[in-house]
């Protein structure tokens, strides 16, 4: 595996070689520079390198893979089946990666399909069957196609590994190590990632060709973007403190993290109580309702949504100004991927974005493992005239500080009488 940490500069995309289709493409999509991800990889993947890029969420991973496949790749014979297959953790993210390369596509006689559950195959089989050059789906949904024989791999030139870590989190390494085992072996495999832990580069190394490595991340994880706090507060007390922070911070959008399905439910329905624009997301609800969010979410007619982490992976909405984590995340890189949903890349740069992490008293050595994970220390915040942790009485206080005297009497020493001299000695 080749290491590369040079990070290529471009004014402009018409620097990276591109022909005047994608040119006029990318010119109707207003993206105007190139971001270093796609500055860095566009070049490469052109020359046919397998890539395994590491790049947080926001930073234009999706155009950085689509504009290759489409150079080099745009032309193919859709009669061997696609050319391209692109997999992703999640429906949203496999609907939002389509639309970009329907976008990128432009110009083109592109045709390109999402595969996914929740919604029912036979509409998918049909647009199969008309042909696709480019196909996106979820993993599992990608194995149903192929065994039914409506996706045929025989013709295809690259694969893309989207949110590669995410992917493996949720438990579909079985399903793309049978995948990649089926693809053709001369293909070109490109892999991004947010974060590169062990089991995403056992993966490159086992199903990619001497895969290059570029890493687009800034040395600290949750950069400067973005402002990040945290608040102590008594779990009894969460929802009023998320109650009078979105009041404070009148957030242009937000996305509001829960552990759980119920809990997300459970918020939602008390701040939609309390505010009119609200929405929830989590892997429960039928695609059709997901959809239906996700397209108000992405269209700024919900202010907040309140989102489980699978769903929130899938979320790439360029408005969302603060990120609040209702709950801690369970792993430290799931507080890298919550927060990387703000401070996103614009046309003028890198929007800045605001992070609040509820942290509970008993969540001491959490807050610290996601400090540790990010060489940050996060800031303390307060609502003035809100008591997120309730004070003790001076007497309660005081009745801790006593040696509290046991219930029963200590059970009998043993006949050795070594529990006891271990006593002594402990002393």
């Amino acid at each position: 595996m080749t290491n590369s940490n040079s990070q290529p500069t471009a004014e402009n995309f018409a620097d990276l070689s591109l022909s005047d289709t994608t040119l006029q493409a990318l010119e109707r999509a207003e993206y105007s520079q190139p971001t270093p991800v796609q500055a860095g990889v566009i070049p490469r993947a052109l020359e046919g390198v397998d890539i395994l890029g590491q790049a947080r969420t926001g930073t234009g991973k999706t155009a950085a893979f689509a504009i290759p496949i489409l150079e080099r790749y745009g032309s193919a014979n859709r009669k061997k089946g696609p050319a391209a297959l692109v997999l992703v953790p999640t429906r949203e993210l496999a609907v939002q990666v389509r639309g970009e390369f329907q976008k990128l596509s432009h110009g083109r006689r592109i045709h390109t399909v999402a595969c996914y559950g929740g919604k029912p195959i036979r509409g998918q089989i049909e647009r199969l069957k008309r042909g696709a050059d480019v196909v996106v789906g979820t993993p599992g949904r990608v194995l149903d196609h192929m065994s039914r024989g409506t996706l045929v791999l025989q013709g295809l030139k690259c694969v893309v590994l989207d949110e590669a870590d995410r992917m493996l989190d949720i438990g579909f390494r079985p399903d793309i190590e049978k995948i990649l085992r089926r693809c053709p072996r001369d293909r070109q495999t490109l892999l991004l990632s947010a974060t590169v832990p062990g089991p995403v580069e056992r993966l490159a190394r086992r199903y990619m060709n001497e895969p290059e490595s570029l890493n687009f991340s800034p040395k600290e994880i949750s950069g400067d973007t973005i402002k990040q706090y945290y608040f102590t507060v008594d779990q009894d007390r969460k929802f009023d403190l998320l109650d009078k922070l979105i009041q404070r911070e009148e957030p242009k959008q937000a996305i509001v993290f829960c552990r759980t399905k119920r809990g997300t439910d459970k918020v939602a329905r008390r701040l939609g109580k309390r505010h009119k624009s609200v929405g929830c997301i989590h892997g429960d609800l039928s695609q059709g309702v997901r959809d239906r969010v996700m397209e108000k979410f992405r269209g700024g007619n919900l202010q907040v949504l309140v989102a489980t982490d699978v769903v929130g992976r899938g979320i790439d909405v360029t408005g969302i100004s603060h990120i609040i984590n209702y709950d801690v995340p369970v792993f430290c890189d799931d507080y890298v991927h919550r927060v990387g949903r703000t401070g996103r890349m614009t046309k003028e740069g890198i929007s800045e974005g605001v992070a609040f992490t509820f942290i509970t008293p008993e969540e001491g050595n959490e807050l610290t493992r996601i400090e540790v994970r990010i060489n940050r220390l996060l800031e303390r915040d307060e609502i003035k005239d809100f008591e997120a942790v309730a004070k003790k009485e001076p007497e309660a206080e005081a009745a801790e500080d006593e040696p509290k005297k046991p219930d029963k009497p200590a059970p009998p020493q043993l006949k050795s009488g070594r529990r006891r001299g271990r006593v002594r000695r402990a002393l």
